[in-house]
């Protein structure tokens, strides 16, 4: 065994680099996927974490112990959460927030923090907070520094007690932002009663948290807050599953479960065919040797055990490689998720039900593929199998065609005798070039489509430089105001309230915009690249809402806004849009005011700015009263694709070698055999005259002919698997639109095709050095 080992070891261990790809890819995938979920739902557990958020207007403390005896409801706190400025003198940019109060008379029980530093505010302090972690170390704050802040107009300064976690603030988002940015965007809590007396709150709250029990209905205790805290200016409840932060966490979670599905199999059945044909040329060359063993009285079982030893050989040193791998590229993937989601600890642990399952399927297949290649040959009588087997017959059908074709040359006619002579070898070569190829364009396909979501996001459909909210709804003089600052070129206004819409039995929870018509500044795309602009009357909806909704253009919706008076009515679908971030539902500015009944009011409006005026803009507009948020574009673009460019790098740079792996496994092990099949007929062919670039074009232009075959094949195959990701991979956070580019094609083409060329390569220096006296000795 070993001794056919070393014989074949550069073949060998080509097999073992792409069964430890699919392992790799399997462990990974699986091992993060139990490490993202293991430490949330630990995190989760540890802090108590809230199970339904309830934001309203303003309601009396005394409404949290009503709402407390809701069946299912096990734990509720009511707190006050309001957004505020974060005075940073190093920071070139304002720097929002957020400052959320804590129960000071009991210990949380809901949504409890974790202490990374220092301790939490001591009860009747007025001057002390705790600050987010992550915020803290991007501006090194530390315990017992003071930073100041603005809430409601009101300059506070407060000291750093500690510095802290948040199950909520796993992946900290500003509102209106699209990646986080802990430079821009920072927590405090401060205790309740200190929080209530600075914001002028005593006995209010404006959010009320809550977890449930095990046994109680979501959407029944969802429909039962909305309805008692109507008065209140409920602006609709909801369920973790819509939290920001755990829908990032979970959309992460569903693409690695994708990569898993997907991508292992591919590299798992390339290896398996790759040992069948490998260890079919061992059992063909060693008949004679298996007849002689055999009619010694060795039985089949035991020739065959000695081939498997060598199948398994190959397999365990696959799934070692694999294992390792898969452990390195895990633990560096965690280390780069843990800079993104907030957790106090994330590390690479893949269960043993993983490994058990990665050594199981590798091992199914290798194996199996193994029994394949050497059943016909054991089960030959001794005679038989020291008998060398017919020489092919080339005088029928494709064979005899070829032969009398004159046009063609000697040497091509060679090549295609040996391709209809090994037809499963050629279409195993064939197939794993288009299997390398596929998998390779469908990650470039990806990266392109990321690209293109940028690019509609923030250059087609969104054109305006910053989008400013005000904290309530405001009426046509504030956009007045805005269109007098300087700098400011053009401002369009927008209107924003929280609905939900049903068709039949569907539901889903929106932001409901107005827009006024001939917006510009921010707009909807349709399928076809057009402006879809909101209609006088009717509804423009995404084309993932509506699939949702199962509804359409023509169809009608049930329409009941939840804030303010809380209408309800119907509305007609007009046109359906496509976004790839987020889902839209747009009407008329007009009509939505009529319905909403508070007359002409706007939420906010889209800037265009003067570039020059940019920073002293940014730094008066979070500083005007009556403003909540303001958001630069160019900010939040370069955010976003700085953190797609990190995380897409690794990423590509992974796959892009997988794929050469399975190139390079199937091409080199191709021609490796053919070489050694053929090795007295080329040196027949030196004798004879023939020179070394002649002899190599017979052997290599069999590889040729198959890549030519392959890459086609790999080329459609990529582009089915590009669409498959797509849609596996979005979610209601993102999708990515298919973007098929002739630069892309071309690139993947080119990629695998030097990797063929290397295999050649490769090859031909032991043509070059081929020993013809030893070779034409041979049989």
């Amino acid at each position: 065994m070993f001794r056919d080992f070393l014989g074949m070891r550069v073949q060998a261990i080509a097999i073992a680099l792409v069964i430890a790809g699919g392992v790799s890819v399997q462990l990974l995938s699986s091992g993060l996927v139990t490490s993202l979920e293991e430490t949330r739902r630990a995190y989760y557990e540890r802090n108590l974490m809230a199970d339904v958020w309830a934001p309203v207007v303003r309601a009396p403390r005394g409404e949290i112990d009503s709402l407390r005896t809701i069946a299912g409801i096990e734990a509720i706190e009511g707190r006050i959460r309001f957004g505020i400025r974060i005075d940073m003198p190093a920071s070139q940019a304002p720097v929002l927030g957020e400052v959320i109060s804590i129960p000071e008379s009991h210990e949380p029980s809901v949504n409890r923090l974790h202490v990374s530093q220092g301790r939490l505010p001591a009860s009747g302090r007025r001057d002390e907070a705790v600050v987010l972690k992550r915020f803290a170390e991007a501006h090194r704050i530390v315990p017992g520094d003071h930073i100041s802040f603005i809430i409601r107009g009101r300059q506070v300064q407060v000291l750093v007690t500690g510095l802290v976690m948040s199950p909520e603030h796993v992946y900290a988002i500003a509102p209106g932002e699209l990646v986080p940015d802990e430079k821009r965007f920072g927590v405090l809590w401060m205790g309740d009663r200190t929080l209530a007396e600075l914001a002028g709150w005593e006995g209010a709250f404006n959010e009320a948290v809550l977890r449930l029990s095990r046994e109680a209905s979501v959407p029944d205790i969802l429909g039962r807050l909305d309805r008692e805290l109507a008065a209140y200016g409920a602006v609709g409840a909801y369920h973790r599953s819509d939290q920001v932060s755990d829908a990032f966490v979970s959309s992460e979670v569903d693409q690695l479960r994708t990569l898993g599905r997907v991508v292992p199999p591919v590299f798992l059945g390339v290896g398996a065919v790759l040992v069948y044909v490998v260890i079919s040329r061992l059992v063909m060359v060693q008949r004679p040797a298996i007849g002689l063993l055999k009619a010694y009285g060795y039985a089949n079982g035991q020739v065959m055990l000695h081939f498997l030893k060598l199948v398994g050989l190959i397999g365990s040193l696959g799934l070692l490689i694999g294992v390792l791998l898969g452990i390195w590229f895990g633990r560096e993937m965690a280390q780069l998720y843990i800079r993104y989601y907030d957790f106090p600890f994330l590390l690479f642990r893949a269960a043993a039900s993983d490994y058990v399952l990665v050594c199981a399927v590798s091992a199914l297949s290798v194996v199996g593929a193994g029994l394949l290649a050497v059943r016909a040959s054991v089960a030959l009588n001794p005679a038989d199998a020291m008998t060398p087997p017919p020489p092919p017959d080339y005088s029928k059908a494709a064979g005899i065609a070829i032969t009398r074709a004159r046009w063609i040359d000697q040497q091509t006619r060679m090549i295609l005798r040996q391709i209809i002579r090994w037809p499963g070898r050629a279409l195993v070569t064939a197939g794993g070039i288009a299997a390398s190829l596929a998998l390779l364009l469908s990650v470039l396909v990806m990266m392109d489509g990321m690209e293109r979501m940028i690019s509609s996001y923030f250059s087609e459909a969104n054109r305006y430089d910053a989008l400013v909210t005000f904290t309530e709804p405001r009426g046509p003089t504030a956009l007045h105001d805005l269109r007098r600052v300087p700098g400011v070129l053009a401002a369009e206004p927008f209107r924003v309230a929280t609905a939900k819409l049903r068709s039949g039995t569907a539901s889903e929870r929106v932001a409901l915009m107005g827009a006024a018509p001939g917006s510009e500044r921010s707009r909807l795309i349709d399928a076809a690249g057009y402006d879809v602009p909101p209609p006088l009357a009717g509804l423009v909806l995404s084309e993932d809402l509506a699939r949702k909704l199962k509804s359409g253009p023509g169809e009608w919706l049930e329409l009941e806004v939840t804030e303010g008076r809380r209408p309800t009515g119907r509305v007609q679908v007009t046109a359906l849009a496509r976004t790839y971030l987020g889902s839209a539902a747009l009407m008329d500015i007009t009509q939505m005011n009529r319905i909403l009944g508070e007359g002409a009011v706007i939420s906010g409006a889209y800037l265009q700015v003067d570039p020059a005026a940019e920073a002293g803009l940014h730094e008066l507009l979070v500083q005007a009263p009556g403003i909540a948020t303001v958001s630069f574009l160019g900010l939040s673009e370069d955010r976003l694709t700085a953190l797609m460019d990190e995380n897409i790098g690794v990423s590509l740079t992974v796959f892009a070698l997988f794929a050469a792996m399975i190139a390079l496994g199937v091409v080199y092990n191709s021609v490796r055999i053919s070489f050694t099949e053929r090795q007295r007929e080329l040196a027949s062919l030196r004798v004879l005259g023939f020179s070394k670039a002649a002899v190599s074009y017979i052997l290599l232009g069999e590889v040729a002919l198959l890549t030519l075959v392959g890459v086609p094949a790999g080329l459609a195959a990529g582009c089915l698997l590009s669409i498959y990701f797509a849609e596996a991979m979005g979610s209601d956070l993102f999708r990515l639109p298919v973007a098929f580019e002739p630069a892309t094609m071309a690139t993947a083409s080119l990629i695998v095709v030097g990797t063929v060329v290397l295999s050649g390569l490769i090859v031909r220096q032991r043509i070059d050095t081929i020993n013809m006296v030893e070779a034409l000795k041979s049989a």
